[in-house]
Formats: C-alpha cells, sequence, structure tokens
C-alpha cells in the first residue's frame, strides 16, 4: 500500500501536472470566470468607487460646493455612526474607504481575482438588464395585486421639486448606500444573528431578507422627501427589496448596487415612461 507521503505526492502530480510537487501552494487558485470573480469583494469594492465619486461631486455640484445640503438617508446614517466614533467630513470618508479597500485586499491576497476592464462593463451591462427587467416583474406583480400596473415615477414625485442633477445624484447614492445599509449591513447582521440563534443558513437567510425588504419599504416614507404612504408603492419597495437581495445573494454587492444605481436613475429620468 503506498504512503501517505506517496499518495500526497501523486494528487500534487494530477492536480499539478506541469509544475510537481514543488508548484503545490496551500492556497488552490480558483479559475476565474466573469461571474465569479465579479462577486467577490475585490470587485465589489472597485465597481463601487465611481458609484461613491459620482455621487459625492453631484451633491457637491448640485448644491455650489456646500456640503451641507440634501443627501440619501442612508448615506447620513453612516457618517453620524463615523462620527460617533471618531471623526467627522469628507477626510474621515476617505480613511473609512481606504481602510475598507486595505482590509479586502489583505483578505484576498492569496486568492486575488484578475482585474480585467471590460468586467466592469460587463457589470454596468447587466445591472441595466436586471433594473429593466425587475421593475416589469416588480411592477407586474403589484399591477395583478392591486388592478393597475405601478407607475415607479410617481414615487419621487417628492423629489422634482430639487432638480435633475440633484435626483441623479441621490439615484447613484441610493444604489450604494442604501444597498451598504440594507443587504450587507441589515441583512447580514440579522442572517448572522437568526442562523446563530433560530435557524439553519437556507431559513435564516429567507427570514433576514423579509425583515430586509420590510425595513428598506417602510424608511422610503420617513423623513421630509419621504413619499405619502401608499399600500400598492409599499408592496412594490418591498418585493423590489426583496428581488435586490436575490441579486446580491446571487451576484453579488457590486452588482445590486448598479442594479439599484441604474434603476433610480431611470426612474427619475423617466426611463420607464
Amino acid at each position: 500500500m503506498p504512503s501517505e507521503a506517496d499518495q500526497i505526492a501523486e494528487f500534487a502530480r494530477l492536480t499539478n501536472p506541469d509544475g510537481g510537487t514543488d508548484s503545490v501552494s496551500p492556497h488552490p487558485q480558483t479559475k476565474w470566470t466573469y461571474h465569479s470573480a465579479t462577486r467577490t469583494s475585490t470587485y465589489a469594492f472597485l465597481a463601487s468607487l465611481p458609484l461613491f465619486v459620482v455621487y459625492e461631486v453631484g451633491i457637491l455640484m448640485a448644491n455650489g460646493g456646500q456640503m451641507m445640503s440634501i443627501r440619501v438617508g442612508a448615506d447620513v446614517w453612516l457618517k453620524r455612526l463615523l462620527g460617533w466614533i471618531g471623526g467627522t467630513g469628507g477626510m474621515v470618508v476617505g480613511i473609512a474607504v481606504l481602510i475598507i479597500g486595505g482590509v479586502i485586499y489583505w483578505s484576498e491576497r492569496n486568492n486575488r481575482p484578475p482585474i480585467k476592464s471590460r468586467y466592469f462593463g460587463l457589470i454596468v451591462g447587466e445591472s441595466a438588464i436586471y433594473a429593466v427587467v425587475l421593475a416589469i416583474i416588480v411592477g407586474g406583480a403589484v399591477g395583478l395585486l392591486f388592478g393597475a400596473w405601478t407607475v415607479p415615477e410617481a414615487m419621487l414625485q417628492p423629489m422634482q421639486e430639487i432638480g435633475l442633477p440633484h435626483q441623479l445624484a441621490l439615484s447613484i447614492g441610493a444604489g450604494l448606500y442604501e444597498e451598504l445599509v440594507f443587504r450587507v449591513i441589515l441583512v447580514g447582521g440579522l442572517f448572522l444573528l437568526i442562523n446563530r440563534f433560530v435557524a439553519k443558513k437556507a431559513t435564516a437567510y429567507v427570514i433576514a431578507a423579509v425583515i430586509g425588504a420590510f425595513i428598506f419599504s417602510l424608511v422610503h416614507y420617513t423623513g421630509a422627501f419621504g413619499d405619502p404612504f401608499q399600500v400598492s408603492s409599499f408592496t412594490f419597495r418591498f418585493l423590489f427589496g426583496l428581488a435586490l437581495n436575490g441579486v446580491f445573494l446571487v451576484r453579488g454587492f457590486a452588482v445590486a448596487a448598479w442594479t439599484h444605481a441604474l434603476y433610480d436613475v431611470f426612474v427619475v429620468t423617466g426611463g420607464f415612461g
């Protein structure tokens, strides 16, 4: 019978026919495809940077360079949190972004996906398709429930007084910050708690997704620019939140954030009209 050392050597030869046993790595490398690469934290971070920059620059331009302005609620919550733990302003946000990037770079150092420029274009194209498909599916479902097709533009009527440039900036920011807060932090946190104390993984994620979608829909009726509450629009946002959870689970944060951002852009520009 072959010894354990011989078995290890044979396995190494079969899995690395061109490299021999010396090329065996303690961290097996993934055979990256577009779908597997773009689900990683590396692409989540890099693909989110344009959303972050466009949102911040767009808000400043829309308000004549003034920092104090109308912003996405989730953005305000995160920046208040940063203020509580030791600082405010753009510098703190910049430092936080650098820290997140550094942590991701370090965590994937042994199995980092290849960075291909065409993948970023594909992310945007794929997300645009999802934005249209989800609007049709969710709008159709709400139409069947309430007897009339839901018009997405009607949900943003309170924002129309602030002008299109500001609306576009807020749309981009909503895609980034709301996905970060509601999909990553809220649903992710609920999943960990429910999975730890209540239910198994699949059940825990379903429960977390439902609760997260309920809260996601509810917060759109709060604040100065909140919509007047309607059951149909609440249902639309609830189902849309569930759908975004599905996109996030299957395709990762980058595609979910871009899907949300492009959907909102289509809404404020009348793309679904």
